[in-house]
This record gives structure tokens, C-alpha cells and sequence, in this order.
């Protein structure tokens, strides 16, 4: 199923200020522009690939409205490009068509800014569906600005609080890698930590955030194989507004607290449990959601007294029984808990 959801407020901002000696002006929707018709997208960013999934995504968030207009490119079994600073937003489908033809991000970059003449104030991030990817930051990007390619990855930011914003975003994401999280959840989650250390400086300035993830199995609306696109035109926290969004309308766990109830996210709580060994230890494997049938489904979704008792042995052992708590009860404190235990078990921290 694809979610493509839109959360946008017509609202004015200043931005950045372009480089010396140019026109600006603000567009209606409070966006700076030069006199080119270039927006200003001071940013940070990540462009990454999920090769098991076949997915390639971006994510992106900015003190600036409306980023996922002009930043955020992706296109199914092709890549990724996030195109910002001086934002030349041509270059995300121009990236992409280059990437189609087998053409290296390196050599993409290296194209697209041939005959750019305002090439020291883009930025731009590429990646292939080999996980080759290359960045291109203009000396003219307001400090701080850079770049770091890493595993499936390249996350490229200008004007930040420092370079600890780009070191928190790669790290956040190979923290991540072969947990078997769904690439939306990690770029978020990756988003999330450059954020937590401060990311773009410009302080009071209003906020939005976006996310696209192109799948090739997925055939989105209209074919355009775009599993998921979310976008905050503004929002004081965009990117836990972003994160909000992607959990309830994918219903992942912990988007809800509940007690006794049935849905997909109860399958899932017993999937982790059983991998910790608290829901039927005795079952040899957890059926994957593709082969499961009605039955089972209907069976794993249910609520019951034998997952409650796994959820109440996982509170008691870590600790997290109350005075008041309810049997089974299913909260954020859990679920924070359940994770962490799990991925850290999916890559043997545990």
C-alpha cells in the first residue's frame, strides 16, 4: 500500500541569504529565490539505498517551508539525488535520468555542474542502486557545510550548527544497517539524530521536513513507483511530525498504546517477542507477513492472553512494571524498550 500524504501551511520565512551580489526575492509561498528562480534550501539531507529491499530513498529537513518540492528525488531501481543550497531543482530529475543510463554519481556531478555557473553555491547529493554515491558541496555553501558517503549512503548538509549534525546522521544510519528496519525508518531515524545535535543554525526561522522511498515492487499511484512520500510544509518539530505521520499511517509499532486489542502491529509485537524468546519460544520460525494467510493473519493479530503474559514477562525482566499498569499494556516505555532489545539481537549486540 502506498502513503503518500501532504501536510502543508501557506506561510512566510526568511531564509538564508544567497550569495553576494544577488537579486532575491520571496515567492507567494514565502520561499527565497534569486533572480534565476533558484530556491534557497540551506539544508540537511541523506540520499540512501536498501539493497535487499531494492528501495532507494531520500529525507530531508530545513528551516525553510516546503522542502520536499525542490530537494528530494528518487526513482524506482534507479537512485537517489537531493538537490540544495542554491537550489537548481532540475538537477534531481537530470541526476536521475544520468543514473538511468549507467552513468557513475561522480560523473553525474561532474555533468551536471560542467557549465554551471553558480556551481559554488549548490550542493548536491547522488546515489546508485550499487550504493555508489558522491556529493558535490560549493565553496560559496555557508559554513557549516560537507559532506560524508558511507555504506548505501551520502548525507550532505550547509549552514548547521557543525559538522557533529553530518557525523549523527551517518552514524544514526549504519547504526541501523542490517537490522532489517525498513529504509523509511532509518532515514527518519537518521534525520532525528542530526536534528538532536542541532542542525540547521538558523534559530526561529519556521521548519519542514520530507521523505520519499522509491520501491520497484510497489506501484504507488499513477505507476510512478513512489511507496512512500511525506512532506511537512511546516511544523515546529517537522521531523518528529514526520516521524508521527510515518508510524500511524504505516500503523508500525508504537504508534498507539493499547491493552487488549487485535492489528498488524500486534503481529509484529509478537514477532519481536518470539525473537526474544518470550512468545511461544517452542515455535521454531515466525512466518513472514508474504506468506502468511487470512487465518494466520487473523490468528497473529489477535491480542490474546498468551501474547499479554510474554508483554508482562518482558516488563517484569526489564524492570518496567508499575503500581497501576494495566495487564499487557503496550506503551511507548515498552516499545522502546522491545526495540532496542530486538535490533540489537537482529546484528548479535545481544
Amino acid at each position: 500500500m502506498s502513503f503518500r500524504l501532504i501536510a502543508l501551511t501557506v506561510v512566510c520565512v526568511l531564509a538564508a541569504l544567497p550569495p553576494s551580489g544577488s537579486a532575491q526575492q520571496i515567492a507567494s509561498d514565502g520561499v527565497r529565490v534569486d533572480a534565476a528562480g533558484d530556491p534557497y534550501y540551506s539544508t540537511f539531507s541523506i540520499c540512501a539505498i536498501d539493497p535487499a529491499a531494492g528501495q532507494s530513498g531520500a529525507a530531508v529537513t530545513t528551516r525553510v517551508p516546503f522542502v520536499g518540492r525542490a530537494v528530494p528525488h528518487v526513482r524506482a531501481g534507479v537512485g537517489a539525488v537531493c538537490t540544495q543550497a542554491s537550489t537548481r531543482v532540475e538537477y534531481g530529475p537530470q541526476g536521475l535520468d544520468l543514473l538511468a543510463k549507467g552513468v557513475a554519481p561522480r560523473t553525474v556531478l561532474d555533468q551536471l555542474l560542467a557549465n554551471d555557473a553558480q556551481r559554488e553555491s549548490r550542493q548536491v547529493g547522488v546515489i546508485d542502486m550499487k550504493g555508489e554515491a558522491a556529493a558535490h558541496t560549493g565553496k560559496q555553501n555557508g559554513a557549516w557545510a560537507g559532506s560524508r558517503q558511507g555504506k548505501n549512503y551520502t548525507v550532505q548538509a550547509n549552514i548547521m550548527v557543525g559538522p557533529e549534525v553530518v557525523d549523527a546522521v551517518a552514524a544514526s544510519f549504519e547504526s541501523t544497517d542490517g537490522t532489517g528496519m525498513p529504509l523509511a525508518e532509518r532515514l527518519i531515524l537518521a534525520l532525528e539524530a542530526g536534528q538532536a545535535k542541532g542542525g540547521d543554525r538558523r534559530w526561529g526561522s519556521l521548519q519542514s521536513a520530507a521523505i520519499k522511498i522509491a520501491d520497484p515492487k510497489n506501484p504507488g499511484r499513477g505507476g510512478d513507483y513512489i511507496a512512500l512520500a511525506i512532506e511537512v510544509g511546516e511544523h515546529p518539530e517537522p521531523v518528529g511530525e514526520m516521524k508521527r505521520i510515518y508510524y500511524t499511517t504505516a500503523r508500525r509499532l508504537g504508534y498507539r498504546s493499547f491493552s487488549r486489542i487485535d492489528g498488524p502491529d500486534v503481529i509484529e509485537l509478537k514477532r519481536m517477542l518470539h525473537a526474544l524468546g518470550y512468545w511461544r519460544p517452542t515455535l521454531a520460525t515466525f512466518p513472514e507477513s508474504s506468506a502468511m494467510n487470512a487465518e494466520t493473519r487473523r490468528e497473529l493479530g489477535r491480542y490474546d492472553e498468551e501474547a499479554m503474559a510474554a508483554v508482562d514477562k518482558f516488563r517484569a525482566d526489564k524492570g518496567l512494571g508499575y503500581q497501576g499498569t494495566p495487564a499487557g499494556l503496550v506503551d511507548a516505555r515498552l516499545v522502546e524498550a522491545l526495540r532496542a532489545a530486538y535490533y540489537a539481537k537482529r546484528t548479535g549486540g545481544a
